[in-house]
């Protein structure tokens, strides 16, 4: 069984090289990117990944998907520019991909850092991701943001966390939270939900008293806050943009 890995990326090489430096065993690395300004397709270059660039943005799902597309291998490791693989983890992987017994896809759990704290409460552990499929018996769905990968078959579980450097900084929150409620908010409105000022303030409060209270974001300390009132402000403004689209 050959094991591609595929990436999408776009002015990543802040920390393009840590990630595909740990998966540079792998049979094959493609690197699918949609108009880096700065160095990451050089960086992916010079690492040896098969590099592809597109002009069009159609979003997280599609974009992944064509990703997938490009890869050869039996099997396929989806993993985020800000993501790494540990050895352990890598050891785990191959041995799933040599004998993957009746399983179509591994879920494996994941470790991601806020503003450089690791995150062992706030409903970000153990975060289970499924990214680890038979190329042939999934795909992602088409969602703009928060896509999901559909599989035909059972699915397995490995012990080791994939690793994620999520936020490094307060812009990087602001910038993201931008982009990732705004796609929330078309998602929203093409699926007929509508949003109003009423709705938005109860669901960003909600998403507070969720992440602080009920999933123990305080013992996560000073960036358990920070990240539940970041949770409360994405949701606040998801909806508030749907309903201002809506109005349109």
């Amino acid at each position: 069984m050959r094991l591609s890995v595929a990436v999408i990326t776009k002015n990543e090489e802040a920390v393009i090289r840590r990630c595909l430096e740990s998966v540079s065993w792998a049979d094959e690395i493609v690197v699918l990117d949609s108009g880096s300004t700065d160095g990451t397709v050089q960086i992916c270059s010079q690492l040896g990944a098969k590099v592809h660039v597109t002009t069009d943005w159609p979003g997280f799902g599609p974009q992944k998907n064509r990703a997938v597309g490009l890869t050869t291998g039996d099997w396929v490791l989806s993993i985020d520019a800000d993501e790494w693989v540990t050895p352990e983890l890598r050891t785990e992987i191959c041995a799933c991909v040599a004998s993957p017994g009746p399983h179509a896809a591994f879920r494996m759990p994941r470790a991601s850092s806020f503003c450089g704290r690791v995150m062992r409460y706030s409903g970000w552990w153990p975060d289970p991701v499924l990214r680890l499929f038979a190329r042939a018996r999934a795909r992602f769905s088409d969602d703009l943001v928060h896509e999901r990968l559909i599989v035909d078959g059972s699915i397995g579980a490995l012990n080791h966390p994939l690793m994620h450097e999520s936020f490094t900084s307060l812009d990087e929150v602001l910038r993201k939270m931008n982009q990732y409620s705004s796609a929330g908010a078309h998602m929203m409105v093409a699926d007929g939900r509508r949003g109003s000022l009423a709705r938005a303030v109860a669901h960003g409060v909600w998403a507070f008293v969720r992440t602080y209270f009920l999933q123990a974001g305080f013992r996560d300390g000073r960036e358990g806050f920070m990240l539940a009132v970041s949770n409360a402000e994405g949701v606040y403004y998801r909806y508030l943009k749907a309903w201002l689209l809506g109005k349109r």
